[in-house]
């Protein structure tokens, strides 16, 4: 698909901000201009009365300095025309902990996906995968579409985790995974990565193209191919810009897609978290450090790894890894230091270990050479700085804003929606509040 120009992105949301009589005329009345009139400014588009909807875009490992790349004509043109910012990631700075963070408002460690594997002392015996969707492991924080449908939003999510989670219910015994008294939102998909990224958008659209009743208000779109080539390549590789390229070919589709539809909308578009280049040569091998057959290693061995002592070799365990280590420091889980807010979790095994950026916690020395990209690192190195740009009718446009905790992104999602501000969450609305037209 053809990209869209700086002016005619701008234009498809914010142009369309004011209230107006509708048009006597067809939804496709102002076709984006053609490779060769590309440079003309295009012609004012039809005024709509349709109100805004709000949309809330993922694009999974997407650092604010791919931006800078020269391959993103449709998110830089959303970014100079509305809002944008370096977000700070939560610790652990791994996908689905983030991802429940910006829609819930709170930390890992108080909203319960303290990792994207984990164990409860509740439930011995079992592990939580990013495959979980038993509500027990999700039910600590209630996500913004849940909130949003008590209140009579109707929200629609294609793809986000944890959005296929029957919030607040039960797993029926004997019923092959029924839920029982719980919420979900009233359209969602259940994650496939070999559904298109263009598949996705034109879902979104096609949720968008209903009545009024069954309309959405509040939607949810994920992209994965950026994360998936920053670990596989390096976030400097030619294939990561590749797709960092293709991606913005699809916020091209849905920007399109929404002014063929003359639907107002605010685009809230961020990352989960950053990127580090990593390789063979910088590696932290656990086998030399401590003896394995101390430990049971749980979780995310690379950036940071958690660990539980086997019974009565909690002594010999904790002598190896609280010693000073190269490229690498470890604490007990309640000496993390506050400024991580990780360690009170009754999830989070007793001892964490955090790797310099760009190196790796290995069970062993590796075996063959790698170069490619990890995160989880120090949620405030600059590698795991995460997109952040918001455009439509609710913004004042052009504006750069200082870096914020992604808590705050879901204080900001219940402002567009017009739910009322949270109740013990870790973020606010703040760093928005100068942005925002009131």
């Amino acid at each position: 698909m053809r990209l869209i120009p700086l002016a005619a992105a701008a234009l498809s949301l914010a142009g369309c901000a004011l209230p107006y009589p509708p048009p006597a005329l067809s939804p496709v009345t102002q076709p984006a201009p053609s490779p060769a009139s590309a440079s003309l400014p295009p012609a004012p588009l039809p005024r709509m009365q349709t109100a805004p909807v709000t949309i809330l875009v993922s694009i999974d490992g997407f650092r604010p300095d791919y931006l800078d790349r020269g391959v993103t004509p449709n998110l830089s043109a959303l970014a100079a025309g509305g809002v944008s910012a370096a977000m700070r990631p939560s610790f652990p700075s791994v996908t689905f902990p983030n991802h429940w963070t910006l829609v819930t408002g709170k930390v890992p460690d108080h909203h319960g996906i303290v990792g994207n594997r984990m164990e409860d002392p509740a439930r011995p015996g079992e592990t939580f995968t990013m495959a979980s969707d038993d509500p027990f492991w999700w039910n600590a924080a209630e996500p913004i579409w849940v909130t949003a449908e008590k209140a009579g939003v109707r929200t629609a999510t294609m793809f986000w985790p944890g959005a296929n989670v029957g919030w607040g219910g039960t797993i029926v015994p004997n019923s092959h995974g029924a839920v029982a008294n719980a919420t979900r939102p009233e359209d969602w998909q259940q994650f496939n990565q070999a559904v298109t990224g263009a598949q996705r958008v034109d879902a979104v659209i096609d949720w968008l193209r209903r009545p009024a009743a069954t309309r959405p208000r509040f939607l949810t779109l994920y992209f994965d191919t950026v994360d998936s080539a920053g670990h596989a390549n390096g976030p400097q590789a030619a294939a990561t810009t590749q797709a960092v390229a293709d991606v913005d070919v699809q916020i091209g589709r849905l920007v399109q897609g929404l002014r063929d539809l003359r639907q107002p909308a605010n685009l809230v578009i961020v990352a989960d978290h950053g990127m580090a280049a990593t390789d063979s040569a910088r590696t932290i091998a656990l086998d030399r450090i401590a003896d394995p057959a101390d430990y049971r290693l749980l979780s995310e061995s690379g950036p940071y790894a958690t660990f539980y002592p086997v019974p009565g070799r909690e002594g010999a365990l904790e002598a190896a890894l609280l010693k000073p280590h190269p490229h690498m420091t470890c604490w007990r889980k309640g000496a993390v230091p506050a400024r991580f807010r990780y360690g009170t979790n009754p999830r989070i095994p007793p001892y964490v270990c955090l790797a310099e950026t760009g190196w790796l916690i290995l069970k062993s020395a590796p075996a063959t050479a790698f170069r490619g990209g990890a995160h989880g690192y120090d949620n405030r190195a600059p590698d795991m700085a995460a997109l952040f740009l918001a455009n439509g009718p609710a913004f004042v446009g052009g504006k750069r804003l200082a870096s914020f905790d992604n808590t705050d992104v879901a204080p900001l999602l219940r402002d567009l929606i017009g739910l009322p501000a949270g109740v013990g969450l870790d973020g606010d609305d703040a760093p928005f509040r100068p942005v925002l037209k009131r």
